[in-house]
């Protein structure tokens, strides 16, 4: 994309709008921009508050005033930018401060609620979902189930609506490394879920509530929605891509959609951002420029434009800040300022991190800024000793005039392509005119397309770090899927908006073109994409490479050409960073066993004494609910983030104890993304979700092992017995939980009983064939139900602890009060992870050691 406006012939450049090299100080605002950052960071991590940091800002503010009397220019400085991190701490403090608001009820009570409709209700098959807004600041997502041939209530943005329905505080998974979804719906002003009673429908009142302008956005967005649907109404991948990229609706989006563009690292491409506002405010342009406007109004309808545009996708802070960006650059250009990057970076930066500091723990706030950054301290000086020349001078190659007030490295440039014109047009007895047009317009297209490979590239590397850290994915494919991804989505942008404003079937069509275009790319991306998994890189590896990316900017703003040492450097460590040839966070010579928090399903991390690792189940929903959380996949979002924060990139073995989809939901995700060597299972009939995990585990080169009772082997240093299925068992026609695979541990003098989801008669069969004895730590089998873990396996067996896996406030009151009275009875200490979170318990052989991630909660 190229944005340059100067009169009288547009030099077409992607540099050329961002901004060129000069002796004088170029970013004035960036080190402001990183002090008030790192101030805001400081306090988030430290805790300061408002009485400790007012002395220490009015102290500042004394020591740059007399630095400032006194000449002290250095002085002066710091002390004006440590006042910068404290006014940012200062207004951080201030927004932490305040108490998230609670409501006067026990968790789980059926409660009448009502409150201000402030998001249109989407609809996920049998549930529709909107936001209700019950105070100023205190927010809840609502679900209303529907039953079978219920239609949906009729609800939209700005109705005061009445209903009855059972509220939840939000709450995280307990794990370390899980996503901290409080906190980020808690920066949206959501506190709860509130799911509706099915029984009494949800009443619409008679006044209306919400903001005028609002309203009228909605009804745009939902206009746009109804006709983008209406002309793809049998193509609804087209539709739903359409509806992402033109006005930020994502809910049409399938996972499965959207998985080999998160693959091949062109999802960016699929959400509305800086690049949609600045395709769109060049297209506007041109087209003003064209009807011969003067160039300041061209730019204030443009900047203005883009604002509406904006408030269209929702005024969601991405877009915010892309309109903000481009309004500084309007204004920049329309007092004729040269336009500097990294200093408008900063420039926004401040204004939205005044506005709201919280923005800056926002990994798409910080994702955002590094690509900016990354292009401006990267691409853009590499560019400017590289092609910017170029691309100077083969502008207006004809007018001789330009010469004497262009650098002599272009007006050298442009005596050559002279020659090189004149040289063509006597071999080919073409005129001058049109050798000229053969010879530039070829140029031109070349320097586009290694202008945005360099781009590309600074992007890919700047965000290496980030992507491991966040999204633990680096892609390979992506530096050339975005040459051609980029382009075409570019293309989509506009001319969707014209197929959906004037609702033409050939405009329909064109705009559909570049999408199933970019569909095909990726797809054939994504078929020769390493999928690299990234676990968290240690500590110095995370700083060495901001260190190299920092000397690598340095030093193409100082030399271009002494660009090899950093690059050295920091191709050495993003190596590192891709193999990760660390170990992972494990004790040597200590069996441990990590039950997950997931949620109403299951899943143990074994830890065998010399670094083996098994993973039992992997968690996923239960029953028919399943289907209704397939945004959130369990073993991709809650069970890998947890063992790549522990530096696990490879399991040996993962362990499918039976076939309920809240125990193997989530193994496809782990086969993925650490690639077992072997997959064991006991008794499975046919299931959908058996069949998807055998299915994808041969795919990924895992043995598949099935094992039955009086299997018996080392694993590692430890010992398993298998104790059930029977080996004359024969599971029916559906998974049961007397399918389950139950498996003894020995290490040392201690044993562990894992016993997956097997119920009252299962423990009878186990108890009659096998000599159990007494154990040390037993996994309470089903999640702890009544017909579960009965009085006389916990006489037989006399287990010091008892691990429970269950969701927190989950519908079906597990664990049961019955058997937490057994466990009581007993003295037997009953750990869960509805209670602790994470449950770590760890043996040496000869003594236990407990770790949970919460205490008495």
């Amino acid at each position: 994309m190229r944005l340059s406006f100067s009169a009288p012939t547009p030099h077409y450049s992607l540099v050329g709008a961002l901004g060129g090299r000069s002796n004088a100080v170029r970013e004035p605002l960036l080190l402001p921009a990183v002090a008030l950052a790192a101030g805001i960071a400081a306090q988030r991590s430290l805790g300061w508050h408002s009485g400790e940091l007012w002395p220490a800002l009015a102290v500042l503010v004394g020591l740059a005033m007399a630095g400032h009397r006194l000449g002290l220019r250095a002085a002066t400085v710091l002390a004006c930018l440590a006042g910068l991190a404290t006014a940012g701490a200062l207004r951080m403090a201030a927004i932490s401060n305040h108490p998230a608001p609670e409501l006067d009820a026990v968790p789980g009570e059926l409660l009448l609620f009502t409150g201000c409709v402030i998001e249109p209700p989407t609809s996920q098959g049998d549930r529709i979902q909107f936001l209700l807004e019950l105070e100023p600041g205190a927010r809840a997502r609502v679900n209303v189930y529907l039953r079978p041939g219920q239609p949906a209530p009729p609800i939209r943005y700005g109705q005061r609506v009445e209903l009855e329905g059972r509220f939840r505080p939000v709450r995280n998974f307990q794990n370390p490394g899980s996503f901290d979804y409080a906190s980020y719906l808690a920066r949206k002003d959501i506190y709860w879920t509130i799911s509706a009673n099915a029984k009494a429908p949800v009443r619409v009142l008679a006044e209306d509530c919400g903001n005028w302008l609002h309203r009228r956005i909605h009804q745009f967005r939902l206009a746009l929605t109804g006709r983008i649907e209406r002309m793809y109404s049998n193509r609804a991948y087209t539709a739903a891509m359409l509806e992402a990229i033109l006005i930020g609706v994502n809910t049409g989006l399938e996972t499965v959609w959207v998985q080999d563009w998160r693959r091949t690292g062109t999802y960016h491409a699929l959400v509305v951002s800086g690049l949609q506002i600045s395709v769109l405010a060049a297209v506007f342009l041109f087209m003003l420029r064209l009807c011969a406007l003067p160039q300041a109004l061209s730019l204030t309808l443009t900047a203005a434009t883009a604002w509406l545009y904006a408030a269209a996708c929702g005024a969601d802070p991405p877009v915010l800040r892309a309109a903000a960006g481009f309004t500084l650059f309007a204004l920049a250009r329309a007092l004729y300022r040269r336009v500097r990057l990294l200093n408008l970076l900063a420039a926004v930066a401040i204004a939205f991190l005044l506005a709201d500091p919280q923005q800056l723990l926002d990994p798409s706030f910080q994702l955002s800024f590094l690509a900016v950054a990354a292009i401006g301290a990267l691409a853009v000086p590499l560019l400017e000793a590289s092609s910017l020349p170029v691309a100077k001078a083969a502008t207006a190659l004809a007018d001789r005039g330009r010469d004497p007030g262009l650098e002599p490295r272009v007006a050298h440039i442009r005596v050559e392509l002279r020659l090189l014109v004149e040289t063509v047009a006597l071999w080919s007895g073409l005129s001058e005119r049109r050798c000229t047009a053969l010879i530039t317009w070829p140029l031109r297209a070349g320097l586009f397309f290694y202008e945005l490979l360099v781009v590309s590239a600074a992007i890919q590397v700047g965000l290496a770090l980030p992507m491991a850290l966040y999204f633990h994915r680096l892609s390979l494919s992506g530096l050339s899927a975005n040459l051609i991804v980029g382009p075409l989505m570019s293309v989509a942008v506009p001319v969707g908006f014209l197929a959906v404003l004037l609702g033409k079937p050939w405009l329909a069509w064109a705009a559909e073109l570049p999408v199933e275009v970019s569909k095909r790319v990726v797809e054939f991306h994504a078929k020769w994409e390493p999928n690299w998994r990234i676990p968290d890189p240690p500590l110095w590896l995370s700083l060495a490479l901001c260190g190299a990316l920092l000397g690598l900017a340095w030093g193409l703003r100082r030399n271009p050409r002494i660009w090899r040492a950093p690059v050295g450097a920091l191709v050495a460590l993003l190596v590192a960073l891709v193999l990760h040839p660390f170990p992972p966070e494990l004790r040597p010579g200590t069996l441990e066993l990590a039950m997950l928090d997931v949620g109403q399903g299951e899943s143990l991390l074994v830890a065998m004494p010399e670094g083996s690792l098994a993973l039992v189940d992997g968690g996923g929903f239960p029953g028919p609910s399943n289907a209704r959380q397939a945004r959130l996949d369990i073993g991709e979002d809650v069970v890998s983030p947890y063992l790549w924060r522990r530096g696990i990139k490879r399991l040996d073995v993962i362990i499918a104890t039976h076939g309920h989809s809240d125990h193997i939901g989530g193994l496809p995700a782990i086969v993925e993304n650490f690639r077992p060597r072997e997959l064991w299972f006991g008794a499975m009939p046919e299931s959908p979700s058996w069949r998807q995990l055998l299915n994808r585990a041969v795919q990924r080169g895992v043995r598949p092992r099935a094992l039955r009772a009086g299997d018996k082997f080392r694993f590692g240093q430890a010992s398993v017995e298998v104790l059930a299925p029977a080996s004359d068992y024969q599971p029916g026609p559906q998974p049961h939980n007397n399918d389950s695979l139950v498996l003894l541990l020995s290490y040392g003098r201690h044993r562990w009983l894992l016993t997956g989801d097997i119920e009252r008669e299962a423990e009878a069969d186990l108890m009659a064939r096998c000599a159990l004895g007494k154990l040390d730590v037993l996994k309470v089998a089903h999640h702890g139900s009544r017909t579960s873990t009965g009085a006389v396996l916990l006489d037989l067996t006399r287990p010091a602890l008892a691990l429970i896996s269950a969701g927190w406030d989950n519908p079906y009151n597990l664990p049961h009060p019955a058997l937490l009275e057994r466990l009581a009875e007993r003295r037997i200490l009953a750990l869960r992870t509805s209670r602790h979170g994470l449950i770590r318990v760890a043996s040496n052989g000869r003594w236990l050691e407990l770790e949970t991630a919460q205490w008495g909660q």
